[in-house]
């Protein structure tokens, strides 16, 4: 224990060198070694080395909502291209202006669930309404979402008695689709409200075995927020006001550009480098000491 901790305080030192970021890649090793032995010697992480489902939800801000919505799942898509993840969409509902009311991905690599469990939250945008005709200032809200993908369902216990299952036919272009079988499935936790929709799968046995997967994933969390009230970063959407006072990060686009995470104090004015590049490198990696 003594060995971690002494490895621990070496780590945090070179991140405080003045030239630690002049080789990006060797600083990545560094901050990723640290966060893992911080979750080894706090005894929990025991999902973070795994994959992650990534669910996205418009807030208050009518299609202002709806469209970052669109914008962060785009941000998140290219950062795990980045980083050499993968996304496949379990679920999403589009508005009519192309954004999504909310939108589920399942994220696969290495490690991605220890990268993004903190980007759980709300975050906010400020900018000129493409939506106004007056191109007024304003402000929108959505929730990021992160839970592990469970290798299995008897992660936690569910009973059959306690889901309401619910059949439909799964979104998506006509043809193909037209005479499809009703394969979507939507699953209710009846004694948390927690449900889950799931039209990815060809069949529905496929769908009902993922939506559960999922909602093992966040009935786990909740089992988390349940032991560490203090957490802001363990909230669920079904607890989570999305709206002012309650963000973690502001993204500015009007009347200056500036992204700004209000835990962890780390600005970025290149805009487009993280909404139209996906780097958030810097952010998540200052999240892991919080």
């Amino acid at each position: 224990m003594k060995d971690l901790k002494n490895k621990i305080v070496k780590l945090e030192a070179q991140m405080m060198e003045a030239d630690f970021w002049a080789d990006k890649i060797r600083a990545q090793e560094i901050i990723k070694e640290l966060s893992e032995l911080k979750d080894k010697l706090a005894g929990q992480g025991k999902y973070d080395v795994g994959n992650a489902i990534l669910t996205l939800l418009a807030g208050a801000g009518g299609d202002d909502a709806e469209d970052f919505v669109a914008m962060l799942y785009e941000m998140y898509s290219r950062f795990a291209t980045r980083r050499g993840f993968s996304l496949k969409i379990i679920h999403k509902n589009v508005n009519d202006q192309g954004g999504y009311r909310n939108i589920t991905a399942l994220v696969e690599g290495k490690g991605v669930y220890g990268i993004l469990k903190k980007e759980s939250g709300v975050h906010r945008l400020v900018r000129l309404s493409p939506f106004n005709s007056k191109s007024l200032r304003h402000t929108s809200f959505a929730l990021v979402e992160v839970i592990p993908e469970l290798p299995k369902v008897s992660e936690v216990e569910i009973l059959e008695a306690d889901l309401r299952l619910e059949f439909a036919r799964s979104s998506g272009p006509g043809g193909q689709n037209v005479n499809k079988r009703e394969t979507s499935v939507r699953v209710v936790h009846i004694p948390t409200g927690l449900a889950v929709h799931c039209e990815s799968e060809r069949s529905q046995a496929q769908n009902k075995e993922r939506a559960l997967q999922i909602l093992s994933g966040k009935l786990y969390k909740k089992l988390l927020e349940a032991k560490e009230k203090e957490s802001n970063t363990m909230k669920l959407s079904q607890t989570t006001d999305i709206e002012w006072g309650n963000q973690i990060r502001s993204y500015v686009l009007h009347p200056y550009k500036l992204i700004k995470d209000h835990r962890t104090g780390v600005e970025e004015r290149d805009v487009d480098k993280v909404l139209e590049e996906g780097n958030l490198d810097e952010f998540v990696e200052a999240e892991q000491n919080i």
